[in-house]
């Protein structure tokens, strides 16, 4: 279950499933988050990609910069890793035996390369982590009653999954559930899904379509 809480003070969205990750919403700025909370967090690292919309995922190393990345991976104690999203899908992922963070960016087209179950996938292959073991946190998301798509992203988005009922109301399409049935299928099976819509809390949260094309994110954030 989701819930308010706070971090250093200031507020954010958390889920009873997972301790060591947060959702940033609108107060503080993204910019304070980045240029000030962020660095009194106690992390041996901070790192961030350069998100493209792509189904990139990639093993955190040695370097700062991850360009045209759109899901980071690490055993890292003391490393946090933080996301950027306006309506997109967080995915937040742990593995509490092997001791994996992640979070993956699944906008519709991350959605339709299936970047959650490439995660899952490298998560397993790199580090021997059990789908049975990770637990997945679907964050705050524009919802099926504000997000609307043309016929070919329908299609394409309703292809990645065996059952495809319940996932559209005409064109407007349920993110959060397409991504949660996509996890299920492959076997994740500990999954809390947030109940927030972007567009309809913008109060609360960034929506780059209730505010024609804003250029603030909200973070998903996770620390080893």
């Amino acid at each position: 279950m989701f819930y308010f809480d706070s971090v250093l003070g200031y507020k954010v969205l958390k889920s009873d499933l997972l301790d060591n990750a947060f959702f940033t919403l609108r107060n503080p700025s993204p910019q304070d988050w980045e240029n000030n909370i962020f660095n009194r967090i106690r992390a041996k690292r901070i790192i961030t990609p350069n998100q493209t919309h792509s189904g990139n995922v990639q093993i955190i190393d040695k370097r700062n910069v991850y360009p045209k990345t759109d899901g980071l991976i690490t055993n890292e104690s003391g490393t946090l890793i933080y996301l950027r999203f306006a309506d997109c899908t967080p995915l937040v992922f742990y593995d509490p035996v092997k001791k994996v963070s992640a979070i993956s960016h699944a906008g519709w087209r991350g959605t339709v390369s299936k970047i959650g179950v490439k995660t899952v996938e490298k998560m397993s292959s790199f580090f021997g982590s059990n789908v049975k073991d990770i637990v997945v946190l679907i964050g705050p998301t524009i919802s099926k009653c504000c997000y609307e798509v043309g016929d070919d992203v329908k299609e394409k988005l309703l292809s990645t999954v065996n059952e495809t009922s319940g996932l559209f109301s005409d064109n407007y399409a349920d993110l959060k559930t397409i991504n949660e049935r996509q996890l299920r299928e492959i076997g994740i099976e500990k999954i809390d899904i947030c109940p927030y819509c972007t567009s309809c809390n913008n109060d609360m949260f960034y929506s780059y379509r209730k505010e024609q094309g804003t250029t603030n994110r909200h973070f998903a954030v996770i620390k080893g």
